[in-house]
């Protein structure tokens, strides 16, 4: 039986199978083509002009899942997609098994979207089993993390996250990659991991560590496993693995994780990264500070430095243009150090941009508007670095502005 504290042999061979990190840096043709679609001017003259330089590893650029924008999300060839595109620093979103032991999934309850649980006998053991779409109600299903063992888990195979909810098959439910992404690269499926295999991946890959605690759908404890438990559990496999704290950003959307880091395990809590979502779960304005609960200072106060909302958090739009919002000044003020996420996620630009660019919408036309909000980001706002489903074009950007 697999001990799974442990790399199995493929997973081992495959690891150190990956090329050398003295291997350049590829950004490929989607910089250019962003560029190509900018409004004359200085900034895009200045992009430009970086054309032809060689490319270096850089902190700035952070591999959201991976290279989630053309790779299946969270697996072994995402991850290596995302180092050889210049992130120097990649995400494993961490949730855990029903024998509690910790894999790299975005949610606990996504594995009907992202592998192919359902088409193999696993389905059976899924929370809620595939259901076709009937009259008004649309194709469902829900496989968790926490439905099966990590031997279970481990026979999977990652497929680009979607669904068709229109589906009146298994098959059509699960071919639900959007038009702007690819399942190229996810024909023959992608290689799972466990955290703690992500582990010693990343540090074969020469890249930092931004591991995610997701919020568990299970009522906690689950078969007595506590959330402290599982908080301290991620920091521990990080420490077996011998990984300095600097080298690690861990992160929650729940504030408690984030305080328990801070209080038991100090060196890892100075960089957890506090994820804020406030504006859609509890009514944040990011133009008004009365809205702020906790306000900035408070939250820093309490020993959070690092706190990462979502794109449209961080900007507004005063006459014409980008410009930062009152969140991104209240966050600098208190000396929040800020992460913004996520780069890439919305595919075309010409509508508005949807979630990400909801407060800029109305400037939001183009795809050659995504390099004026990462610049403002950058420059105005003084973020610490993006999160990006396709990093190769935040590593562009950061190298040809001289960004470490």
């Amino acid at each position: 039986m697999k001990k799974y504290l442990l790399l199995t042999p493929l997973i081992l061979g495959m690891i150190y199978s990956t090329p050398s990190l003295s291997e350049e840096i590829q950004v490929g043709v989607r910089p250019y083509y962003l560029i190509d679609r900018m409004e004359d001017g200085p900034l895009k003259e200045k992009l430009l002009s970086c054309a032809n330089i060689t490319f270096e590893r850089t902190d700035f650029s952070i591999g959201h899942r991976g290279a989630s924008m053309m790779f299946p999300e969270h697996t072994m060839e995402a991850y290596k997609a995302a180092a050889r595109q210049g992130a120097g620093i990649v995400e494993c979103d961490v949730a855990f098994t029903k024998d509690k032991q910790l894999v790299c999934r975005h949610a606990q309850n996504d594995l009907h979207t992202t592998t192919n649980i359902l088409a193999t006998p696993l389905a059976k053991k899924c929370t809620q089993p595939f259901t076709p779409v009937k009259g008004d109600q649309k194709a469902s299903a829900e496989c968790r993390t926490s439905d099966i063992t990590l031997a279970e888990f481990d026979t999977l195979k990652g497929k680009m996250d979607g669904a068709n909810t229109d589906g009146k098959s298994l098959e059509e439910y699960m071919d639900g990659t959007v038009g702007w992404r690819t399942d190229l690269y996810a024909m023959e499926g992608g290689t799972l991991m466990t955290h703690a295999e992500s582990i010693q991946l990343f540090k074969s890959l020469g890249v930092k560590f931004t591991p995610e605690l997701k919020t568990p759908v299970v009522d906690m404890p689950f078969d007595s496993f506590t959330q402290e438990q599982y908080a301290q559990k991620m920091i521990d496999e990080y420490k077996a693995a011998g990984v300095p704290a600097s080298d690690v950003f861990p992160q929650s959307f729940r504030l408690e994780d984030i305080l328990y880091w801070v209080k038991n395990e100090p060196e890892f809590g100075k960089q957890a990264v506090f994820l804020d979502e406030r504006m859609g779960a509890s009514g944040l304005d990011p133009n008004n500070p009365e809205t702020f609960k906790p306000s900035m200072q408070e939250l820093a106060d309490m020993g959070v430095n690092y706190i990462a909302p979502y794109l449209a958090m961080l900007v507004t739009v005063k006459d014409g243009e980008i410009v930062p919002s009152s969140y991104a000044k209240e966050a600098k003020e208190a000396g929040l150090k800020i992460i913004a996420w996520s780069l890439e996620r919305s595919g075309p630009l010409s509508n508005g941009g949807g979630f990400y660019y909801s407060t800029i919408k109305d400037v939001t036309n183009s795809d050659g508007v995504l390099y004026e909000l990462v610049d403002v980001l950058a420059k105005d706002v003084g973020v610490e670095a993006i999160f990006s489903d396709w990093p190769a074009t935040v590593t562009y950007y950061a190298n040809c502005m001289g960004l470490k």
